[in-house]
C-alpha cells in the first residue's frame, strides 16, 4: 500500500498554511477528525453533555476496539486516559513498590518518566539503573541482561525518545523481560501512529500512547494498554465511581478490566476524535504510513548531512521520522524562530527533556524536525534549503 498524498493533504486544512515539521509535538489533524470533535461539541450544546454522551455510547465503545486493533491487544485491555504521561503514570504508580526494588531504564529516557522514578526513590527507596547504550546509541540488550538482579522489579524504556530519530529495540528488550519474569512498561507516545505496533511481538506488559502526535488526534487524548492477566494485580493510584463500585459503607469493588485506570469525567468529544483518528490511520495502513515517514525522514537527514556546518544528531540502528540536528553558531531556539518566519514548523529540544542522553553527548539543545506522511518531498527540500541559508 502507498499513501495518496494529494488526498491526505486535501483532508488537512493546516497544509495550506505552513510546512509542518513538528509532528512529534502535535500533528495536524485531518478534517474528518475535526468534524467528529466539533459535531459532538455542537451536540452537547444542543441537548446536554450527558445526553450527547449517551447518544454516542456505541461510538465511544468503538474506541476500545479500534485502539486494541491498532496495537494488537484486546478491547478490555484498553483504558482511555487524557494523555500519554498520565497513562504511563497510572501504570507505573499502580505497581507495588518496595524498598530496594530496582528499575532498569534507558539512557534516552524521557524526563517525565525519570522524575517518577526519582519520586519513587524518595517515597519508597527504590534504585534506578540507567542501562548503557550499545555501539548504535540505543539501549544495549546485553548490558540490560547483565544488570538484572533478583531485586529488578521493572524494565521501563521510551520506545522512540523525544530528542531524535532513535528507535529503541523494544522487542529485544521484551524477550529479556519475559525470559526473566520482569514487568515491562513501554512509553510508546512517539511510536504509536508512526510505525506498526504489536504488543504481543514486543512482549511488553504495559504501553502508553497519545492521540496528538502521529495519530493526528485531538490534544488531551491518549490511552493505556495493560496485558489482561496483569490488570487485576495492579492497584490504581486513583479510584473513583467509574473505576470502582461502592458496595457498602466500608467496601468497594474495583473493575476487572483496564478501565479501572480511567476516571468518570473525560473529554467525550476528544474520545470520539481519538477513535476517528485511529480509524483514519488503520484505513491508510500502518505499513504504508511507516514507509512514507521513514522515506521522507531519510531524505531530510541526507540533505541536512550534506550541508556545511550542520550536524545530524540521530542515533540508533533504526531511525524514524524524527530528525534532530544542530547548526554551528546558531542556537536551536533561534533556528526555530527563523524557520517559523518562513512558515516552517520545527521544535527545539532542550537537555532537560532527555537529561542523561544529552548530557552524555554534551548537547545543550538541538533542532527537531519531525515529518509525517502528509509532508511532501518539495517541503523537505525547501526546509533543507532554508537551513542551508542560515
Amino acid at each position: 500500500m502507498t499513501i495518496d498524498v494529494a488526498r491526505v493533504r486535501s483532508d488537512t486544512p493546516g497544509c495550506e498554511n505552513q510546512a509542518h515539521f513538528n509532528n512529534a509535538g502535535a500533528a495536524l489533524s485531518p478534517q474528518p477528525i475535526l468534524d467528529t470533535v466539533i459535531a459532538h461539541l455542537n451536540r452537547e450544546a444542543k441537548i446536554g453533555g450527558y445526553e450527547a454522551a449517551a447518544e454516542a455510547s456505541d461510538r465511544l465503545k468503538h474506541l476500545y476496539a479500534t485502539a486494541a486493533q491498532l496495537i494488537g491487544g484486546k478491547p478490555q485491555e484498553i483504558a482511555y486516559i487524557e494523555n500519554a504521561t498520565r497513562a504511563w503514570d497510572m501504570a507505573f504508580y499502580a505497581i507495588d513498590w518496595q524498598e530496594g526494588d530496582q528499575i532498569l531504564t534507558a539512557q534516552a529516557e524521557y524526563a517525565a518518566n525519570y522524575i517518577a522514578y526519582l519520586h519513587m526513590v524518595k517515597r519508597c527507596g527504590v534504585e534506578i539503573i540507567a542501562v548503557p547504550n550499545d555501539q548504535h546509541g540505543q539501549i544495549s540488550v546485553s548490558a540490560l541482561e547483565e544488570r538484572i538482579t533478583d531485586r529488578t522489579k521493572l524494565i521501563a524504556i521510551t520506545h522512540i525518545p523525544t530528542n531524535g530519530g532513535l528507535v529503541n529495540p523494544a522487542a529485544e528488550v521484551g524477550k529479556v523481560a519475559k525470559a526473566r519474569g520482569i514487568l515491562y512498561l513501554l512509553d510508546a507516545c512517539q511510536s504509536v501512529g508512526q510505525i506498526p505496533m504489536d504488543v504481543k511481538a514486543i512482549g511488553c506488559d504495559m504501553l502508553s500512547a497519545t492521540g496528538r502526535k502521529y495519530l493526528r488526534g485531538p490534544r488531551g487524548t491518549g490511552f493505556l494498554w495493560v496485558r489482561e492477566p496483569l490488570i487485576e494485580t495492579l492497584d490504581p493510584p486513583l479510584l473513583d465511581l467509574h473505576a470502582a463500585t461502592l458496595t457498602g459503607p466500608e467496601s468497594y469493588e474495583v473493575r476487572n478490566d483496564a478501565r479501572r485506570f480511567e476516571n468518570w469525567e473525560s473529554f467525550v468529544a476528544g474520545r470520539l476524535g481519538l477513535a476517528a483518528a485511529i480509524d483514519y490511520a488503520l484505513d491508510l495502513g500502518m505499513d504504508a504510513i511507516r514507509n512514507r515517514i521513514y522515506a521522507l525522514a531519510q531524505r531530510l537527514r541526507t540533505g541536512l548531512d550534506a550541508l556545511s556546518g550542520v550536524t545530524v544528531r540521530d542515533l540508533g540502528a533504526e531511525k524514524c521520522g524524527i530528525v534532530s540536528f544542530t547548526v554551528d553558531g546558531h542556537a536551536p531556539a533561534d533556528i526555530k524562530e527563523t524557520l517559523a518566519a518562513q512558515r516552517f514548523n520545527v521544535s527545539a529540544s532542550r537537555r532537560s527533556s532527555t537529561l542523561l542522553d544529552m548530557a552524555d553527548r554534551q548537547i545543550d539543545a538541538l533542532v527537531r524536525a519531525s515529518v509525517h506522511y502528509y509532508n511532501t518531498e518539495e517541503e523537505v527540500d525547501r526546509l533543507i534549503a532554508a537551513v542551508d541559508s542560515l
